[in-house]
């Protein structure tokens, strides 16, 4: 799924934007009403979240803008806690409204509620091919039989398939599945990957010679 945010502010941005990569969603990243509006004429998005205060057209007059043509979910983000923003950002069409300071936990399941709204169940489920993931349950799918991982399984094979077509190399698959922990060893991608070949199929992951892995479709 493809996300829009729409924030001004560097750090939030930043800290918005990665953590909902980290849940699996392609997210696109607006600093202005302006390059946001030229942003979903472009792409089919399936959710925004949206800051009130935004340099030049506020979040308000977006929102207004993109009711005329769209009817995706919107999270509303505001510095103020104040009664009248939230009216005001509801009666336009905002469906859920968080404060800040906020936590990126309560932002993330926030947006997963929006999306089971808007979407139904099929907002957990991503098909790439063979592969079914339910995202929600972390459970694996592939020719339509449940195929069970272990937890580092999953989020490398996620991590790939969510990113299908894109070339890893074992440092970048690292940094992303073993975020954090130290002294590991490159190699021990290599037999993860081993282990879902295993477990889906030589044809599941490709070798890249000399460039990483990759999830083919």
């Amino acid at each position: 799924m493809r996300l829009l945010v729409v924030e001004d502010d560097l750090r939030v941005g930043t800290l918005v934007q990665e953590a909902l990569e980290a849940d699996g969603y392609a997210v696109d990243w607006a600093k202005s009403a302006e390059e946001a509006l030229g942003l979903v004429r472009v792409f089919p998005y399936d959710l925004v979240v949206l800051d009130v205060m935004l340099p030049g057209m506020d979040g308000f007059t977006f929102l207004e803008a993109l009711r005329r043509q769209h009817k995706l979910p919107v999270l509303m983000l505001t510095a103020r806690d104040a009664t009248e923003d939230k009216v005001r950002g509801l009666e336009q069409g905002a469906d859920d409204y968080l404060t800040k300071p906020f936590h990126l936990r309560e932002l993330r399941a926030r947006v997963r509620a929006l999306l089971r709204r808007a979407h139904g169940q099929a907002a957990n489920l991503v098909r790439r091919g063979r592969l079914t993931l339910d995202l929600e349950g972390k459970r694996v799918y592939w020719e339509g039989k449940e195929v069970r991982l272990s937890g580092r399984e999953y989020a490398l094979l996620e991590f790939l398939a969510l990113n299908a077509g894109g070339v890893f190399p074992r440092e970048v698959l690292l940094e992303k599945v073993w975020a954090g922990e130290e002294g590991v060893d490159p190699k021990v991608v290599d037999v993860y990957i081993y282990r879902l070949r295993q477990k889906l199929g030589q044809g599941a992951i490709e070798t890249e010679r000399g460039l990483g892995y990759s999830f083919r479709e």
